[in-house]
């Protein structure tokens, strides 16, 4: 059809060539002057063009008056005030304050171990106990001298009372009471080192050393680790930028890749110090373990909410389009008709992206029937044809 609309372009042009006195096609393929063809044929061409021109205008006026005309096909959405919730995400790491190892205080042999790898026990539990070298033996003897010097000071207090006796013999027995009583609580003190015990609730994790080890106070001496798996969360650094976004009480969201889960959390705390060498700062996101599958330094994503809005106009990222300006922009479809319209172009401001959303802080009103599939195709005053009228999901 092309190759026809040419044939009768170029009959018509030859045919016009030669009037009042014009020299013809053939007059100059006769002559044989290269220049004279090819100004003839640069001639020919812009007035082709201008006749295609005048075609095309023809053929889409007689296709509007006939009711014939073909309309670039269009799908639209209409614009929608809604909540929007944006999230900076992070990398992070499970962490607890609870996660130690716990070292003997004495030397001595590790005489029995009461607790096993997995059991979970309590704050003050007896853990272990090591030989104390008989030390149990002078506590008891001290203990008797203590009681022998107390009752000797509560003889003697009751003689000066009476004024007799003297003064001198009260207050030796007084002064040996009080260190008899100084040596035991010192040597109990001491005997208290022989027994490990649980600083706080959690589960043994491993038993480093056996029943029977010789085991003394230092590095590499530890017995047993111990975790609380309840006080478990989170630190990342947040870049400078956000300082006016994150704060205290904000929601976080974690999710764990390796469990496929998620857990929702609230900021709570934030640090009051950059570092320097990444101009970033903490914050600190506590995670429920309610399900008990949530160990220290298991690998997390971060979402922490540093922007919302109430009432956020919210388009696809897949529509939005960028003039030679710099400038973005979006198709509105205006003047609706039936299921007809005119293609408008509005230049926006936008906000925050979260995922294949995009906020329009201005140039989109709410209500807009915004050009969804088309809108790389369609052009400024364009007449289209709406296929459907979408919620902006």
């Amino acid at each position: 059809m092309k190759k026809l609309l040419y044939i009768l372009t170029f009959g018509i042009l030859l045919s016009s060539c030669g009037g009042d006195g014009e020299q013809t096609v053939g007059d100059l393929i006769e002559q044989g002057d290269l220049e004279s063809l090819r100004a003839k044929k640069s001639e020919l061409g812009e007035k082709q063009r201008a006749i295609e021109k005048e075609l095309v205008m023809l053929d889409s006026i007689i296709a509007v008056k006939s009711g014939e005309e073909k309309l670039p096909l269009i799908t639209t959405l209409t614009a929608k005030g809604e909540k929007f919730d944006h999230y900076l995400e992070l990398q992070g790491a499970v962490e607890t304050k609870k996660n130690v190892l716990i070292y003997p205080e004495m030397a001595g042999t590790l005489r029995r171990v009461y607790v096993e790898k997995g059991q979970r026990v309590s704050k003050g539990q007896l853990l272990a106990s090591i030989d104390d070298g008989g030390m149990t033996s002078q506590v008891s003897q001290l203990k008797t001298q203590a009681e022998l010097a107390k009752t000797t000071y509560e003889r003697q207090k009751r003689l000066w009372e009476q004024k007799i006796g003297s003064e001198i013999q009260f207050l030796q027995a007084k002064s040996n009471y009080e260190a008899t009583e100084n040596a035991v609580k010192q040597a109990q003190s001491q005997l208290g080192k022989s027994t490990m015990r649980a600083p706080f609730s959690g589960i043994i994790d491993d038993v480093i050393k056996d029943q029977g080890t010789v085991v003394s106070p230092g590095p590499g001496a530890e017995v047993f680790r111990i975790v609380n798996l309840s006080d478990m969360y989170i630190t990342v650094d947040v870049p400078e930028n956000n300082l006016g976004g994150i704060t205290k009480g904000k929601e976080a969201k974690v999710y764990f890749p390796v469990l496929g889960d998620t857990v929702v959390s609230k900021i709570r705390q934030t640090g009051n110090f950059i570092n320097p060498s990444n101009r970033a700062f903490s914050v600190e996101i506590p995670v429920p373990n309610v399900k008990g599958t949530i160990k220290p330094n298991l690998s997390a994503r971060v979402s922490l909410n540093d922007y919302s809005s109430e009432n956020a106009i919210l388009v696809p990222q897949g529509i939005i389009s960028e003039n030679a300006d710099g400038e973005q922009y979006v198709y509105v479809a205006i003047e609706p008709n039936d299921d007809k319209a005119v293609a408008k172009r509005r230049i926006i401001t936008t906000g925050k992206t979260q995922g294949s959303k995009v906020e329009v802080l201005s140039g989109v009103n709410v209500g807009d029937l915004l050009i969804k599939e088309g809108a790389r195709t369609v052009k400024e005053g364009q007449n289209v044809q709406i296929l459907k009228t979408a919620s902006n999901e």
